[in-house]
């Protein structure tokens, strides 16, 4: 499972704690990790967070290809990296956008996601439960495909 955090989710934490909760990106990730040992099948999560838009390109085009799925939160470039949404546009796995905070409920120019046309779908306003529910709806989608059957 390929999980990708774009700008500024690093400081999760401490950054906003009212909005995006307490819980650090090392937590998310780590309870990712044991949810995925314990899934059927198995599921190995590689993380990767930047800063820099061309690390998530890149991690896009080489690792997606060959994942169960993708967990994505683009954080300031849904609203604007139309590279991100082209390099996932070319990933034939599930794709699913979270975001800690309800966006619709923010700021306007936060209520648009340039991402979420190319996703299968998005998951908002649930904190850090939003990446346990897409890593449950990945792991369900790959099992209902046979892939997951031994």
């Amino acid at each position: 499972m390929l999980v990708l955090n774009g700008p500024n989710l690093n400081l999760l934490g401490t950054r906003e704690p009212g909005i995006y909760g307490t819980m650090t990106l090392a937590q998310i990730v780590s309870d990712l990790g044991v949810a995925g040992e314990k899934s059927e099948p198995p599921s190995d999560i590689r993380h990767i967070q930047s800063n820099h838009e061309g690390a998530l390109i890149d991690a896009i085009q080489a690792l997606a290809p060959n994942s169960m799925g993708v967990i994505i939160n683009p954080g300031a470039w849904t609203h604007y990296s139309i590279a991100i949404r082209d390099a996932l546009a070319n990933v034939k796995v599930p794709i699913v956008e979270v975001h800690l905070s309800n966006v619709h409920a923010r700021e306007e120019f936060r209520h648009r996601s340039v991402i979420a046309p190319v996703t299968t779908g998005q998951i908002v306003g649930l904190g850090a439960a939003g990446y346990q529910f897409a890593l449950q709806y990945i792991i369900q989608k790959h099992q209902a495909s046979g892939e997951g059957r031994q």
